[in-house]
């Protein structure tokens, strides 16, 4: 879906003010595929970086294997979304809007990370949405350690992500910015789910997948073996396939 001028762009400045990722609905940090172009483009100096902070997801399960304080509705079981919760609201991460439900999750947005997401295939996508903004933000370390899955994919991810240093939001088109405007369960248990989300930019719609697992009690994003943390986005004609957000 990328032009050839928009791949000389990519090629000329940090991933973070490209055009490209400013367009994946403010994944602005969250694809590592481009990890050699960061380590050529980044202001890193190689210093030692601190310990992530314990946080909420690194204590001790409770009896019913949720972390501490997190309670959910999880009457829907493993049925799958018809529409959007009703009790949508919409919030901030960075330069992201995401949405967040009394019933899906999170349950916990004091702080970082926002935790606790219902154990239902609503809980998996709204996780998809919040945990991938998380990454962009301060404060990113502690996400990584705890709500990305742990393995070769996650190491690529934080490795890269580390070289590249905190973008922020300074400096970003926010016009160019895609809105959240759908998602789609493609598969579904309850140790494992793939959503889809649908964007809209200037430009139409696009959409990226995005597969997560159920570990100690919450929901986690697994990356790709590259790192990446969702799949390339590609642009969507028939949006019919998907279930569209309440505003």
């Amino acid at each position: 879906m990328f032009l050839r001028r928009q791949r000389q762009t990519e090629e000329s400045g940090p991933y973070w003010r490209q055009r490209s990722w400013q367009l994946s609905a403010g994944f602005l940090a969250l694809v590592v595929v481009v990890g050699g172009v960061v380590a050529l483009t980044s202001g890193g100096d190689g210093r030692a970086e601190a310990a992530p902070s314990p946080g909420p997801l690194s204590g001790a399960l409770t009896k019913d294997g949720r972390p501490k304080g997190c309670h959910t509705d999880d009457s829907a079981g493993d049925a799958l979304p018809k529409a959007a919760p009703k009790d949508v609201a919409w919030r901030m991460i960075g330069v992201t809007r995401v949405p967040v439900s009394a019933t899906a999750g999170p349950t916990h947005t004091e702080g970082t990370p926002w935790w606790c997401f219902s154990h239902t295939a609503m809980g998996a996508v709204v996780a998809a949405h919040i945990i991938t903004a998380q990454t962009s933000e301060p404060g990113w370390r502690t996400v990584v350690k705890e709500q990305l899955v742990a393995g070769s994919g996650r190491d690529m991810f934080e490795f890269t992500r580390k070289i590249s240093g905190d973008p922020g939001s300074e400096g970003v088109d926010k016009s160019q910015i895609a809105s959240y405007a759908g998602f789609s369960v493609s598969s579904y248990t309850p140790t494992a789910a793939s959503v889809s989300l649908l964007m809209r930019n200037q430009q139409g719609f696009l959409s990226t997948s995005i597969n997560l697992r159920w570990e100690k009690g919450d929901w986690k994003i697994l990356p790709a073996e590259s790192g990446a943390l969702f799949s390339k986005p590609h642009s969507v004609q028939n949006t019919n396939d998907f279930l569209v957000w309440r505003s």
